[in-house]
């Protein structure tokens, strides 16, 4: 009898987490196709066209990967409080999670507008496209604020188990911008330019929603009352906020730099490897998604089975999580295997950029169980506030092994594309068995 009962148990679990996750996987699968539609639109234009979007990706990845970071710091402590029912904690996180959109929003906007001159420099862009990426970017920095709005205050929505609306948002703000970006890129014939205006506006539509949205859950803001920017948070709470959130963000300015310099590295071999190289990348981002869109929900319910004080549920959210992640991204990477030639054709016209991306991106297949490992492992760290031991990780696995074999291989020993990929691939796996290591001592996995 005990047995059944944990076996019901067990699935009623699964139940929440998948009623949890594939919302926010749609989410995610709808903002991969907001840049699908950028990059599939300005590829009919040409590979110059295509470098000029891409050519500053990376450090669009870093501008909204430390916002990202700030809002899983906010998520974590908001599950925690949302299963303990401690509705005192919650609202002084709402209110820091406020603070934290606004000025995050507008510091790294001016940041980002002030260097998007040089940025395309920087990355190694050639001269015939620099200038037309840095107005592309200068564009979509300008609503940064409602980015970082849809970002930290959707996930303090998410924190409390709400993953629905945030999806209707997101496919609200997806539709208004692949509808702009064909009306802008083509009748208008405003081409690069065009689809970052279409972008802006779409941000800026996901943020105003988000704010709106986020004033009606009742457990953020009880009173629904207006938010001081300035009004105290309790330094207890910032201090723990602190604790989580800073090796969150260390953690994506290390990666996301990571990734500008590998980038700077591969722009150097020239724009048809550089287009083929940003294209495969663009393009495997969808298969991340369930892996993503499960390591979202876990955090949640990790951290709220933290706040009601059940060890055993946490346990079992640990063990499904990894399971069903790792187990829906070895589908992913099948069928990325069996679909990279048509995927690549979705975005560019050219024969050899076609053939170079796709190459890679059937290499990269195989490494997609370790990815979900690794996102799953993320999931679990994040959920208990645990975030040290991810920086140490990727410190050590995107510098020590991406960057330096990618800097010395194509240097010292002419990388082709395929080589710099294997780079990739190793340091996916690396990541992936370092996150799992501490849990072979009791003391850690407790």
């Amino acid at each position: 009898m005990e047995k059944e009962i944990e076996v019901q148990t067990t699935g009623k679990l699964i139940k929440t987490l998948f009623a949890l996750s594939i919302p926010t996987m749609t989410e995610e699968i709808l903002s991969t196709l907001l840049q699908y539609a950028d990059t599939a639109m300005v590829g009919r234009l040409g590979e110059k066209a295509t470098a000029s979007v891409s050519v500053t990706t990376t450090i669009g990845w870093l501008t909204g990967a430390v916002i990202y970071a700030l809002g899983t710091g906010i998520l974590s402590l908001i599950s925690n409080a949302y299963g303990a029912d401690d509705r005192r904690k919650a609202k002084h996180l709402s209110h820091l999670a406020v603070k934290l959109s606004v000025f995050s929003g507008i510091i790294i906007g001016a940041v980002s507008l002030l260097l998007s001159p040089v940025i395309p420099v920087w990355m190694g862009a050639e001269e015939d496209i620099r200038q037309q990426a840095s107005i592309y970017y200068a564009i979509i920095s300008l609503p940064m604020i409602f980015r970082s709005i849809t970002a930290i205050l959707g996930s303090s929505i998410r924190a409390v188990q709400n993953t629905k609306d945030p999806m209707k948002i997101s496919i609200i703000s997806n539709i208004v911008n692949i509808v702009l970006d064909f009306i802008l890129i083509y009748p208008a014939n405003l081409g690069v330019t065009g689809a970052a205006i279409a972008t802006a506006i779409s941000y800026t539509l996901s943020g105003i929603l988000t704010i709106i949205l986020f004033r009606r859950t009742e457990f953020l803001n009880p009173k629904k009352g207006s938010f001081s920017l300035f009004k105290k948070t309790p330094k207890a709470i910032v201090r723990e906020y602190t604790k989580v959130a800073l090796p969150l963000v260390l953690s994506s300015v290390v990666s996301c730099l990571g990734y500008v310099v590998f980038a700077a590295l591969v722009s150097r071999m020239g724009t048809t490897v550089f287009a083929a190289h940003s294209i495969a990348v663009n393009a495997e981002t969808i298969f991340y998604i369930p892996g993503y869109g499960l390591r979202t929900a876990s955090a949640a319910l990790i951290g709220a089975a933290i706040g009601e004080g059940d060890p055993e549920k946490k346990k079992k959210y640990c063990i499904i999580t990894v399971a069903f992640t790792v187990m829906l991204m070895f589908l992913t990477g099948v069928t990325l295997f069996f679909t990279a030639g048509p995927l690549m054709s979705l975005f560019t016209p050219s024969s050899e950029v076609i053939s170079l991306g796709a190459h890679c991106l059937r290499l990269v297949a195989f490494s997609e169980p370790f990815f979900g490992l690794m996102v799953a492992m993320e999931g679990i760290f994040y959920g208990t506030g645990k975030t040290l031991w991810p920086f140490v990780v990727e410190t050590i696995s995107m510098w020590g092994i991406r960057i330096a074999g990618c800097a010395i291989g194509i240097n010292l020993f002419s990388f082709e594309l395929s080589s710099v990929w294997y780079m990739m691939i190793i340091d996916n796996v690396v990541k992936a068995i370092l996150l799992t290591f501490p849990f072979f001592f009791k003391r850690y996995r407790r």
